[in-house]
């Protein structure tokens, strides 16, 4: 789930840092009115613009031979992603709806990257343990069920070469991890996955505040 920037930083300075980043092209506004019109308001769950421009810059710069997303929903993230791969470079994609990923598809087709995006459907942690074993991880972006998030991050850091990367979205949560009154279980996850991080000696840490914020990983 993403949101754009802006709930703890001044619009003016969010609109005016927008302003001169790389403009969301055809493809990437097409999937936001697309995504508007068939998903209500779950449109929130795809990342900004913001969060894209830093995804694919941060994608050519680790140059991933492979990476994987957890959570696609519309395809906005893994758009960035793609775009930023080298050439023989892949990504692939876990998620549970064929009916959102749908349009995904169809946005890979239109950016002309679909032959570098593989998706496949189910239970994510069934599908990681099918296909882990074996592979190398350059780059991993985790976005889906939050009170999975510690699952998702210990069944994939094992197969993260060193020096690979793991980013997790949403890792600020509207701010409510600030508040220990609440304690719906999203909140209570996410919160505990970023305490654990912040003491995890396997990786160097750093959380930005883009979006809901965005926690990089660096596996040691």
């Amino acid at each position: 789930m993403g949101t754009r920037t802006g709930s703890w930083i001044d619009s003016a300075i969010v609109d005016y840092a927008a302003a001169h980043s790389t403009a969301p092209d055809p493809v990437r506004a097409w999937i936001s009115a697309e995504t508007a019109a068939k998903t209500g308001v779950q449109a929130r769950m795809q990342i900004g613009a913001d969060q894209s421009s830093v995804m694919t810059l941060i994608t050519k710069l680790v140059g991933p031979t492979l990476a994987i997303e957890i959570g696609t929903f519309t395809g906005t993230s893994a758009l960035a992603i793609a775009r930023g791969l080298p050439d023989g470079g892949r990504l692939v994609c876990f998620d549970a709806s064929e009916e959102w990923t749908s349009i995904a598809r169809e946005a890979w087709t239109r950016a002309g990257v679909a032959e570098r995006v593989e998706l496949r459907i189910g239970n994510a942690i069934d599908e990681l343990r099918t296909f882990l074993p074996g592979t190398t991880v350059d780059l991993a972006f985790i976005d889906a069920d939050k009170t999975n998030y510690a699952n998702y991050y210990e069944a994939i850091l094992p197969g993260v070469r060193v020096g690979g990367l793991i980013l997790v979205d949403n890792t600020i949560w509207y701010g409510r991890v600030l508040d220990d009154e609440l304690v719906d279980a999203d909140t209570v996850a996410v919160r505990s996955f970023n305490d654990a991080r912040a003491v995890d000696d396997r990786v160097d840490v750093a959380m930005l505040t883009i979006g809901d914020g965005v926690t990089l990983l660096r596996k040691r």
